[in-house]
This record gives structure tokens, C-alpha cells and sequence, in this order.
């Protein structure tokens, strides 16, 4: 039996269903049946990012302050900084304050569904408005993306299969 450490704050009964999916081999084909292969995103470079998370600031969060960075990262530990990461840095430069915010998304979104990007761009976005993962943070998400919580937990699925055997498609 295999750690399902993406899993780890869900309840026994619903690692113990995941675990019966991989034991029985049907973890792979929930995923794909789910998410085909052509549902698999054409935003590889950080230019795409970039243009691909101002679409959807734009559209929800336009009163937001700027963003001055939005990258790929490889360096990001998938585990404790889940797959995106934002900061938001302070100083004073010239006795001005001046502050920068900054999206890095895990590389590992380079290769999965457009709607698991999506979800991790959402999540990331709301921390401009919410700072802290509080009610008002995830129903700042779920007005971006209504399907975010069952979103999150199939990323959650799709990492614990590429940990265990590898690329999906």
C-alpha cells in the first residue's frame, strides 16, 4: 500500500476508495475519462502563462493590485507549496514603499488538463484579494471557477498517479 501523500487531510473512507481505485488498476482511466488527452493545455512558456493568468485577472479581478512576475517554477516542492506559489514583497526604496506581487506555478501544470491549470491560476489569483485560506478566500474561488473544490481534489488524484507511474497521456 502506497502513501498517498497528496491525499493526506482527506478522511480514511476517501483514501481508502482512491487506494482500491490503484490497487484495481483504475486510477489511469478515471483520470483520462475525465480528462482526455485533448483537454491537455497549450500554455508551455512562461510568456503563455503570463498572458493566459492577465486574461483571467482581467476578467475577475481587475481592481486587483498589479502583478510584476508570472512564471513556470521546476523548483517548486509540490508538497508543502502545493503547485503554485504567490509572494507579495514589501520595501522601501528611495523612501517610497514599493511592493511587488508574484505568481510562480509548479512546471509539473505543463503537461495536465487546461482545467487544472486554471484551478491552480484561481487559487493563486485569490490570494491578491485573501491571504489566508479563510471562507472568504474559497468563495473568492469558487465565483472564479464553480467546480474549484472537485477541481482541486482530481489534481490531487492526477499527482498521486504521476508520483506513482509517471505521464498520464
Amino acid at each position: 500500500m502506497q502513501t498517498l501523500k497528496y491525499l493526506a487531510g482527506y478522511t480514511p473512507t476517501i483514501t481508502a476508495q482512491v487506494q482500491q481505485l490503484i490497487d484495481d488498476n483504475k486510477l489511469a482511466k478515471l483520470l483520462q475519462n475525465k480528462y482526455p488527452a485533448n483537454t491537455v493545455h497549450d500554455v508551455k512558456t512562461d510568456k503563455a502563462l503570463y498572458t493566459y493568468v492577465m486574461a483571467l485577472k482581467n476578467q475577475y479581478l481587475r481592481q486587483s493590485g498589479p502583478l510584476s512576475k508570472i512564471v513556470y517554477d521546476d523548483k517548486i516542492d509540490l508538497l508543502h507549496q502545493a503547485l503554485g506559489l504567490h509572494s507579495f514583497v514589501s520595501r522601501v526604496q528611495g523612501g517610497k514603499l514599493k511592493s511587488k506581487n508574484e505568481i510562480r506555478i509548479g512546471a509539473v501544470l505543463k503537461t495536465a488538463p487546461l482545467k487544472f491549470l486554471r484551478m491552480i491560476v484561481i487559487h493563486e489569483l485569490a490570494h491578491l484579494k485573501e491571504k489566508e485560506h479563510n471562507k472568504a478566500f474559497y468563495n473568492l474561488c469558487l465565483y472564479m471557477e464553480p467546480d474549484y473544490h472537485q477541481l482541486e481534489f482530481d489534481l490531487r488524484l492526477y499527482l498521486t498517479y504521476l508520483d506513482m507511474v509517471g505521464s498520464l497521456y
